[in-house]
């Protein structure tokens, strides 16, 4: 695979005939699940899922999401999904990239960047990330900032 970067966090996806739409292609909302997907499967392989998340009440809270549609995709096309945390502040904010590349091709189909905020997740406002997210997301983290 030609990677943006390396090391990277991957998983494998085969769309769905659920997931096409009326063009005949996946549906761009499918593209922003595939991202939450991928980066909450990395968070639990870091050691970070939604118990620990409530149990600090605590969340990474998207704020946004840039997403380049570089080719379509369609049923059953073999993907391969990584994220990399490319930035955080160890305070409030942390990034992440995203690349989509079909396998059968070796075509980047998508790049994406999501930014993130730590909330507290009873009241949803802003919060400080917690020494635990600061660990577990820090040694995945490319650069800090």
């Amino acid at each position: 695979m030609m990677w943006d970067r390396e090391p990277s966090f991957v998983i494998d996806i085969l769309p769905k005939s659920e997931d096409i739409d009326d063009f005949g292609h996946v549906n761009n909302a499918i593209y922003v699940k595939w991202l939450e997907d991928c980066a909450w499967q990395h968070s639990n392989s870091l050691g970070l899922n939604m118990d620990v998340y409530r149990q600090l009440d605590r969340g990474m809270a998207v704020i946004r999401h840039e997403i380049d549609y570089l080719a379509s995709v369609y049923c059953d096309e073999q993907l391969k999904l990584a994220t990399w945390i490319v930035e955080m502040d160890n305070k409030l904010r942390m990034s992440r990239q995203f690349q989509l590349i079909n396998t059968q091709n070796q075509q980047t189909v998508l790049k994406a960047r999501t930014q993130f905020c730590c909330i507290q997740l009873t009241t949803g406002k802003p919060k400080r990330m917690p020494i635990e997210f600061i660990e577990c997301y820090g040694k995945a983290a490319l650069t800090f900032v």
